[in-house]
């Protein structure tokens, strides 16, 4: 396997200090994220906070409908201090629904009709989110903080135009494992937040159920290059493959 060493302390106070610099370069100083009440999202407002200053930190909850663990979201945001604000998205949702077909057919004569899909309605959330926060950080004047992983980039574990939309990544280059960690030195965070199990707000499963991959395995997977188990390997690695349009800009199409 490959020699890896994580400094979790060191990834933090890098992670704070090139934020600053960021923000210093490109002449921004408030930023808004969007609150889950997930381990992503709660390090990566601890970190904005620490610096940019709680004051400058814009917290937003987005429900669609009910949250159970709104709950933490709002801890979250008052654990660090920060601003905070809950947008519910649930009638933009049905708004949608309404006008695509998905409560009674309302294509005129001559138009197509909009079929169900699960998957599509799914990804409606995270989409209606993007557009929520990208409206409220022009508003304020901000930038947009990205919370996804690297383990949840690698095997597409994410909504293209939803939450892979951002101003800069916070956890880009660091595993769903290495999060944890740098959370976990933040002494004004929640232990049990920081180490919430990830669900996906929707059918009460795991994200690790949702995918039939361990973020444990995903993380050897990227950081030694095998996790152990060849076909949970060539699982990660087809998944990676197949997900990888989510990674890079839209293919243009050539005229020449």
């Amino acid at each position: 396997m490959n020699e890896y060493r994580f400094d979790a302390e060191s990834a933090r106070d890098h992670l704070v200090d090139n934020l600053k610099k960021l923000a210093s370069s490109q002449h921004f100083d408030k930023v808004v994220v969007g609150i889950s009440g997930g381990k992503d999202s709660t390090v990566t407002a601890a970190i904005c906070a620490r610096a940019l200053g709680k004051e400058n930190v814009y917290g937003v909850m987005l429900p669609d409908g009910s949250q159970k663990d709104i709950s933490d979201s709002i801890r979250v945001c008052e654990s660090l201090g920060i601003r905070q604000r809950t947008v519910n998205i649930g009638a933009m949702h049905d708004a949608l629904k309404a006008v695509t077909d998905q409560l009674e057919n309302t294509a005129k004569d001559g138009e197509f009709s909009v079929p169900f899909s699960r998957q599509a309605d799914i990804n409606v959330g995270p989409r209606l989110r993007m557009t929520t926060l990208r409206y409220i950080a022009q508003a304020l004047g901000a930038r947009l903080a990205g919370t996804g992983n690297l383990s949840e980039i690698t095997v597409g574990y994410c909504t293209k135009d939803g939450d892979t939309s951002c101003d800069f990544s916070m956890f880009g280059e660091l595993t769903s494992v290495e999060v944890v960690q740098v959370g976990l030195t933040m002494e004004e965070l929640p232990r049990e937040l920081v180490c919430k199990t990830p669900t996906d707000g929707l059918s009460g499963k795991s994200d690790e159920d949702n995918m039939g991959l361990s973020y444990q395995d995903i993380h050897k997977f990227i950081r030694f290059g095998t996790c152990g188990d060849a076909q949970m390997d060539e699982k990660i690695a087809a998944r990676e493959k197949a997900n990888m349009h989510k990674r890079v800009k839209p293919p243009v199409i050539s005229p020449f």
